[in-house]
């Protein structure tokens, strides 16, 4: 589906999307085996538009930092994906840069927040830190 290093962006990624605190951060939650599991049903028409968004945001962290995004500290890919957030990029997109990032941020959140029965929020990690019991 997505090679070593498009896998390993796309895990820096949700991890700047959903950052540890005092729970896990979207990677640990799971959210990387939800999107697995999507990119083989749902999400199968996106992953192209996933490739081609990771390996921009590789040659746009290459562009600017001159480093690929997973090797980036945590403050440069922040600041990285603030500017492509609002479509402020230097190197050339096959994608819109806001777009691809928008459409990764909802997806992680799925992942996230969504019944672990889907392959993400590991052990129900989200719902017990917004205080979600499930009943019955």
């Amino acid at each position: 589906m997505l090679t070593e290093l498009q896998l390993a962006t796309l895990h820096a990624l949700v991890d700047r999307i959903i950052p540890a605190d005092d729970f896990p951060s979207g990677w640990q939650a799971g959210v990387g085996d939800y999107l697995a599991g999507q990119f083989e049903r749902d999400l199968r028409p996106q992953l192209d538009r996933y490739r081609a968004g990771l390996d921009a945001l590789d040659a746009e962290a290459q562009a600017t930092d001159g480093a690929r995004f997973a090797e980036l500290n945590t403050s440069q890919q922040d600041t990285l994906l603030r500017r492509i957030e609002v479509g402020t990029v230097t190197a050339a997109w096959p994608t819109d840069p806001a777009a691809f990032f928008q459409m990764a941020v909802e997806h992680a959140m799925e992942g996230f927040y969504s019944d672990p029965d889907n392959g993400g929020n590991h052990d129900g990690v989200s719902w017990r830190m917004i205080g979600f019991e499930v009943r019955g």
